[in-house]
């Protein structure tokens, strides 16, 4: 897992983009963004255990990543909660 600061971070993913900002989950503020988490964007990532082996992806009940994941972490500048979204490759 690699993990980018701010704004450098938001092309670090698997789909799409990540926004600079957010809806707040908590509040409905705006949460900035914070940092990106990310594998298998890189060679040496490959290497590592994945997100996606922690748990088995059985359907309802029992969803989880089926490949490598992306994570953004956004802070809310109203109330410090953390809101995150997250894609998958």
């Amino acid at each position: 897992m690699i993990v980018d600061i701010g704004r450098a971070g938001l092309t670090k993913t698997h789909q799409f983009n990540f926004l600079e900002t957010t809806k707040c989950v908590y509040c409905g503020g705006e949460a900035r963004i914070g940092f990106v988490a990310h594998e298998g964007l890189t060679k040496d990532v490959f290497e590592g255990p994945l997100v996606s082996s922690l748990h088995s992806n059985e359907g309802r009940g029992g969803y989880w990543l089926h490949d490598f994941c992306a994570v953004a972490v956004y802070f809310c500048q109203e109330c410090l909660e953390i809101t995150a979204l997250y894609n998958q490759g």
